[in-house]
């Protein structure tokens, strides 16, 4: 897609990168509030004008014959959502095995309403010794947002209060799909 694309993809929607990504060679990414199909459009995007070449997680339904090209060229990850997998054993390893990689995931786990975020990429970085870099896409500014990166300290309460803060101002594209009340470990009150 090279930059071109994004870039004029930007100008037309009145669109800005703001930020810029860390000078490391491994996190992992949360992209959050995801509330719409346009959040994986504008997110491509900006990862592109950031020059970042991140691997991301995507339901193994949407990766069939022909966008299934166009999702492995980007990076995409299929996950199969039904059953027991070690997809975070599998990411963990990735990162040991690379010298660089950057993965994205979404911790809400779809685009519509949840009461909590799953937990697996506070422990995937955790595991693999790596930070956590908040990302937001801010439809109210039309702007991409990007947190210095940050260790989970093995306080979940604690470091979701952080990145509750992060994302206390960021309005999503379906407002209703999203309440900053709701980012807290699943399971957890």
């Amino acid at each position: 897609m090279g930059n071109l694309i994004p870039r004029l993809i930007f100008r037309v929607t009145g669109w800005k990168v703001v930020g810029h990504l860390p000078e490391l060679k491994k996190y992992v990414v949360i992209g959050a509030p995801h509330t719409s199909n346009w959040d994986f459009v504008f997110g491509m995007c900006a990862w592109k004008l950031y020059n970042l070449k991140p691997r991301y997680l995507i339901k193994k339904e949407a990766y069939r014959f022909p966008f299934s090209l166009f999702l492995k060229a980007t990076g995409a990850i299929p996950v199969d959502r039904k059953g027991s997998h070690n997809l975070g054993d599998s990411l963990v390893q990735m990162f040991r095995e690379r010298d660089e990689f950057v993965t994205i995931i979404c911790p809400e786990g779809t685009r519509k309403f949840v009461s909590s975020w799953k937990t697996g990429f506070y422990y995937v970085a955790m595991r693999a010794n790596v930070p956590i870099v908040m990302g937001a896409l801010d439809f109210g500014r039309k702007v991409t947002l990007l947190s210095e990166p940050f260790y989970p300290t093995g306080d979940i309460q604690k470091d979701f209060g952080t990145i509750r803060a992060f994302y206390n101002n960021v309005i999503p594209k379906n407002r209703e799909n999203f309440e900053i009340e709701n980012i807290r470990p699943e399971g957890r009150e």
